[in-house]
């Protein structure tokens, strides 16, 4: 699986990455795909709502995926999420030894897969990950983007009198 299949996951991520952020929670939403290219474990942000700041797409994904697999090894699998995972959901994912992590925008503030560091070549790594930066990066950049400038346009409006 390749090519035009992360582009077809990345359009049904970004789709519902635009709804997680009408939700009020940072727009970035995951799935966990098996070997076969089928969705195990879908997530998105959840930190607001639940009041969890575990609550990364990345994190919901991979635990819904290990309770379906009934598995935490994820070797011969692909995590596909719209921004490109921080350091605790980079740390995450090679701790469950995921095959392969395809992602949208790139974070060059917080992201821990080729961001600001890139934990995944990091020499304490235990297994070597397959990352694919980039996937649909434009409109991925764009809708974060456009989320955080109405966030802080709506707390300038409600900050004047």
């Amino acid at each position: 699986m390749a090519g035009h299949a992360w582009e077809a996951w990345m359009e049904r991520l970004l789709r519902r990455a635009e709804q997680v952020g009408k939700e009020g929670e940072i727009p970035v939403a995951a799935v966990v795909l098996d070997p076969e290219g089928r969705a195990i474990g879908w997530g998105s942000n959840r930190r607001h709502e639940q009041q969890d700041p575990l609550g990364h797409a990345e994190l919901v994904a991979l635990a819904r995926a290990a309770r379906l697999r009934g598995s935490w090894r994820f070797q011969d699998c692909t995590l596909v999420v719209t921004l490109e995972p921080c350091p605790m959901c980079a740390g995450a994912l090679i701790q469950a030894r995921m095959g392969r992590v395809v992602y949208g925008a790139g974070d060059p503030k917080r992201g821990a897969l080729g961001g600001c560091l890139d934990l995944s070549k990091d020499p304490s790594a235990h297994h070597a990950m397959t990352v694919v930066a980039g996937v649909r990066q434009a409109e991925a950049s764009e809708q974060l983007g456009a989320w955080f400038r109405r966030r802080r346009s709506n707390q300038d409006s409600a900050a004047k009198p």
